[in-house]
């Protein structure tokens, strides 16, 4: 017997609105709700396995100074980013490319490109502070969560559209896909970025890193970024904000940050 595609359409609608009620979840410092679907103990496995992976197949920097660098950097952030059960691991890995990312779990990857842009230990803890507040956050949790949800909802559309014209059909698979990426999928992309870049000001700074340094960094990355010809991507086909917008948010955000830094500072010379 063919089932009845409403009966489908609505069974798997309320699964959605089930999800999307149990899954809801806050993010630290920024009070942001957000959709975390996925248990921690599956996205912590998920970011182990990945990386284990990643140190096999990428070279890990031979440069024992700038190693030593990447570790005492990111142990100072990580020392302060309430996530108590994460397993802390900072690697450089040796490829030109100017980029830093960071796994579930708190295993953080950094490529060599990106320590002449870094410049000094407060450039780097601009870009490892912004690493450590993904997991922190638990974007990549969020990530899989809102991928689950749109998966979900073509099923329900596949369902309810399943006895129209098969073009039709194709055609409206192929809108909700587009309208889901553009209209959801890369705004809460950009989103999650400009978090890290909030969060991670803020675990630099109580790391007793000079917030102010974040600024030049990323004035420092966007002439790298026109050195190499600019992305000429339309704003709202990215994955991360423009550099120029960046830079205005740290600056806005700069206040904040310069609170948590002098009371470092006072701390340190306290003791």
């Amino acid at each position: 017997m063919k089932p009845n595609r409403t009966c489908v359409a609505t069974t798997l609608a309320s699964v959605a609105v089930m999800g999307v009620l149990l899954g809801c979840a806050t993010v630290p410092e920024t009070g942001r709700t957000q959709l975390r679907l996925i248990p921690p103990a599956e996205e912590v496995q998920l970011g182990l396995r990945s990386f284990e992976k990643l140190k096999q197949e990428l070279p890990i920097s031979k440069d024992a100074a700038a190693r030593a660098m990447v570790e005492k950097v990111g142990r100072a952030i990580a020392a302060v980013a309430p996530l108590p059960d994460a397993q802390w691991e900072f690697v450089l890995f040796e490829s030109p490319e100017a980029n830093a990312f960071c796994l579930p779990g708190g295993k953080v990857g950094v490529y060599t490109g990106i320590l002449p842009i870094t410049q000094n230990e407060a450039g780097l803890a601009a870009v490892l502070g912004h690493e450590v507040a993904h997991a922190v956050a638990r974007h990549g949790a969020e990530r899989l969560s809102h991928e689950w949800l749109r998966q979900l909802g073509g099923r329900i559309l596949v369902a309810s559209i399943s006895d129209s014209d098969p073009r039709a059909q194709q055609l409206a698979v192929l809108a909700y896909g587009i309208g889901t990426e553009v209209g959801a999928i890369l705004p809460y992309s950009r989103l999650q970025e400009s978090e890290a870049d909030h969060m991670g000001l803020l675990y630099m700074a109580r790391a007793g890193y000079d917030p102010r340094e974040a600024v030049r960094f990323w004035q420092r990355f966007a002439a790298y970024n026109r050195e190499q010809g600019g992305m000429r991507i339309p704003v709202w086909l990215r994955t991360h904000p423009l550099d120029e917008t960046r830079i205005r948010q740290l600056e806005e955000w700069m206040p904040e940050a310069l609170a948590e830094y002098e009371k470092a500072r006072a701390t340190s010379a306290g003791r």
